[in-house]
């Protein structure tokens, strides 16, 4: 059995899209990294709260990022999808959905609300990829 701890030190946030294989496009096993997923790979308050408790209870150091050029998000817009669940639901929600319109920007914008959290201790190796599902190719996006 695996240790709790991931042997590579590694936390990645990563898009819920199904199409993805985290494991396959960076080659990890078992035990060597915590992946955390949801829509668009957004850095959301629980993002951070998942990556928080992964750096100073179980070690992680650096992060990875990895979002999508065929992203559902870049399909609507914030304003249009929180009216879309008013009307149908009578509740307005306490959150946004973080849809975005271009993946390296907002890979970017995920990187600096990353370094800017108080509760993140290694922010220095946070690094952003846009995986290009027709090629398999992870672009790297500087922060």
């Amino acid at each position: 059995m695996t240790s709790a701890i991931p042997r590579l030190k590694l936390a990645v946030l990563a898009c819920m899209d199904a199409r993805i294989s985290v494991s396959r496009l960076l080659g990890l096993r078992e035990g060597d990294a915590h992946v955390i997923r949801n829509a668009g790979g957004a850095v959301t308050e629980d993002a951070i709260r998942s990556l928080t408790v992964s750096q100073h209870l179980l070690g992680t150091r650096e992060i990875v990022l990895i979002h999508h050029q065929d992203c559902g998000m870049r399909r609507f817009t914030d304003t249009d999808f929180t009216r879309r669940l008013e009307s149908s639901t009578g509740v307005r929600p306490g959150w946004a959905a973080e849809a975005f319109t271009d993946p390296a920007q907002d890979v970017r914008q995920c990187i600096a609300r990353l370094r800017a959290s108080p509760f993140l201790r290694h922010t220095e190796t946070v690094r952003g990829y846009v995986l290009d599902e027709r090629t398999g190719t992870l672009d790297e996006v500087l922060g």
